[in-house]
């Protein structure tokens, strides 16, 4: 069931520390994933190809209203988890609260950190961070023409 692939962060350690022990590669990925559309599912499944076991981490509701605006997040945190979980290419799913994922990463050390196309390697903003443990960036997905924010106008009739 896709529920059961969304962990809090001692479970999830828990969950990443096994898969290495066994050999898997460990790919990170993250965002808001406030409206799921096609470019989220290609960039999880571009994330997934790079490595066995893919973890993504949700921004909790306040940090969505904080970087998108009082008006967001339209779904809430656990709900959109839920949604994330159940795509095929995900393992596990956690929400996290902080402004960045650098804390998640100290503490998963994931082999690869995949972000959507809207980066390139040299401006992740957690590379430096990912570097530090031996961990690599890589740009997933494709070309970055669908966000949740155009849905919205679209909805709204702007």
């Amino acid at each position: 069931m896709a529920i059961e692939r969304v962990v809090d962060r001692s479970e999830l350690e828990r969950k990443v520390a096994d898969a290495r022990v066994r050999g898997r590669r460990i790919v990170f990925a993250n965002g808001c994933f406030d409206m799921l559309h096609v470019g989220h599912v290609r960039y999880l499944e571009g994330a997934k190809a790079l490595g066995d076991v893919l973890v993504v981490a949700v921004n909790s509701d306040e940090q969505v209203r904080k970087q998108k605006g009082e008006d967001r997040p339209l779904i809430p945190q656990d709900q959109r988890a839920e949604i994330v979980s159940a795509l095929a290419a995900v393992d596990f799913v956690t929400v996290f609260d902080e402004p960045t994922v650098a804390e998640l990463l100290l503490a998963l050390k994931p082999d690869i950190q995949a972000k959507g196309t809207d980066y390139t390697e040299d401006t992740v903003p957690e590379r430096d961070v990912v570097r530090s443990y031996g961990g690599r960036v890589a740009i997933a997905g494709d070309a970055k023409d669908h966000s949740s924010a155009t849905m919205i106008e679209r909805i709204k009739g702007n």
